[in-house]
């Protein structure tokens, strides 16, 4: 995939554009389609992906009132399972949540993107045996597309 030419003068805008391009959960196991929470799922794979090289083996995002939520399954590097065998879960955990808030300006603008809504507030967190990553969006309203319920 090409990145835009201005990507250079709007880096999140191209980064967000691209996370929403609805390919990136290929092989992997999450609702397809259009809807808003497909939308999501997609997009937080793309991040995974893209950013760490390795993206889940399942995603699935929930939308409750004006609450977004994304749970993706797997998607560990192996340096990761390497410092996960030898106790190294904080190291982990610290290095994952650090990435995601370097990444929060792309990641929630991709979401407020998809959900036609401003994101508020954005948190991520990690938790191991079993590997579930949680993306958890706060928006300023419901999202405004139709099925925004799914």
């Amino acid at each position: 995939m090409q990145v835009p030419p201005d990507s250079r003068e709007h880096p999140t805008q191209a980064v967000s554009e691209e996370l929403t391009e609805p390919y990136w959960t290929r092989g992997v196991e999450a609702e397809t389609g259009s809807s808003i929470t497909a939308e999501v799922s997609n997009a937080m794979v793309g991040l995974k992906k893209k950013f760490y090289g390795r993206g889940p083996t399942a995603a699935k995002s929930f939308i409750n009132d004006n609450y977004v939520f994304c749970v993706l399954d797997g998607g560990l590097t192996q340096n990761e399972k390497t410092l996960l065998d030898a106790g190294e879960e904080t190291l982990v955990r610290s290095y994952r949540l650090r990435f995601q808030e370097v990444m929060a300006e792309q990641t929630t603008e991709a979401v407020a993107r998809i959900t036609g809504r401003r994101v508020l507030g954005y948190h991520s967190q990690i938790v191991f045996n079993p590997t579930v990553a949680i993306e958890i969006f706060i928006l300023d309203a419901e999202p405004q597309r139709a099925g925004a319920a799914d």
